[in-house]
This record gives C-alpha cells, structure tokens and sequence, in this order.
C-alpha cells in the first residue's frame, strides 16, 4: 500500500488542487484502513481490512473509468499475495516483507526504464507538464531508484531488527507508525526535494532562454 505512494504522488503536481485532497484520500483508502483496523482489532485483521479495502479501490475506479490504474493493481497483487500468507499461515512476516520487496521492485523497474533509452518513468509521470532535458530527467529517474532501495532497506530494519529488547507487541505497533506515517513522510520530502530540484532548473533553462532570445 505505503509502496503505491511513490507512483502515484508526482500525479499531485499536474492535478487542479480542488481535487487533490479527494485523489490522495482514495490512494490512501486501504492504507487508513489498515491502520484502523490494527488499532482496533490486531495485524490479522488489519491485513485482511487492507485486502477487501484493495479490492473494493479498484473495482470502484473502474466502474468509474472504465479501464485499471497500474498503480492500483501492483498495490492489489503485492497485499493480496503477502496478506494472503499473512493469513493463511498467521505469520506476520510476510506483510513485514510486502513493503520492501514492492520498493525493490519498483526500483527494478524505474532502473531498466533509465537504461534502455527513452521516456523514463519519472518523464511519464509528468506527460509533458515539465520541460527538462533528458540527462536531467534520468538523474531524477536514478534517484528515485535509489530512494526505493534505501526505504525498502528501512523497512526490514524497522520490521526486523530495531528495538529488539522491546516487547513483540510494541515492536508491532512501531513497524505500523513507521509503514503508515515514517514511509510516507519519506516520500513527502523526497518528492519535494524532487520539486526544488526541478523547479530550479526550470528557472535556470528559463533565463539562458531568455538571455539567448536578448543576444
């Protein structure tokens, strides 16, 4: 779910801002109620929540639009396969894992997109909204690739390896603060960072523009 973030965020960017806050409710939707069900009911139930919530995201854009978001289907693999050995196993190890293999992954797949020539993904992302030039974008397309490897790697850390002495109820609970709200600060701040980065260099394409233009 949290993965999903990185795909669908830059889409923020090009979209009317009346709209925004209804786009980023509904990518979340399985996320929020994820979150709510562990409060309330344990991991278990939280995974199966995650799972019907994802189910129920995709068929509703469908029926809206008439056709499936990438983004909303690898989410629905990735929790279906996962959550559904979370549950029929009752071993939360594989709902720990989901995040970070969808990151590695994603890293895999913006990585062959920069090698093999063409629009990189990050390009597409922005359909034409943003004029770079194309050693600019592949630099945005591998930091992304770097950006998915480091929080995937953050995640098993989280999930796995901190705070060992605590109690496997409270490490529990700081895994899902971290996958509902560390991941997805994460992604805030990288794509800002992203933003900064091109926005300056818009400005600066702008004014050698112009000064070529004054000349």
């Amino acid at each position: 779910m949290v993965a999903r973030t990185a795909i669908v965020m830059p889409e923020y960017a090009a979209t009317k801002p009346d709209s925004e806050l209804m786009k980023f409710l509904y990518d979340f939707f399985p996320l929020i109620l994820f979150f709510a069900a562990f409060k309330l009911h344990g991991i278990y139930a939280a995974t199966a929540t995650a799972i019907v919530a994802s189910f129920i995201q995709v068929g509703w854009y469908y029926w809206r639009h008439r056709k499936f978001e990438t983004a909303h289907i690898v989410g629905l693999a990735a929790i279906s396969f996962f959550g559904g050995l979370t549950l029929l196993l009752q071993d939360e190890t594989f709902i720990k894992w989901k995040p970070s293999i969808v990151y590695w992954i994603l890293a895999g797949v913006f990585l062959v997109s920069g090698l093999r020539g063409g629009r990189s993904i990050t390009q597409r992302m922005f359909d034409g909204q943003v004029k770079l030039p194309d050693t600019m974008w592949r630099n945005l397309n591998l930091q992304w690739v770097v950006f998915f490897v480091v929080v995937g790697l953050l995640n098993v850390y989280v999930a796995f390896y901190y705070g060992l002495d605590l109690a496997d109820d409270m490490r529990r609970e700081i895994w899902v603060n971290f996958k509902v709200f560390g991941l997805m600060a994460l992604t805030f701040v990288f794509v800002i960072i992203q933003a900064i980065i091109m926005s300056r260099h818009m400005e600066e394409t702008d004014d050698n523009k112009t000064s070529g233009e004054q000349s």
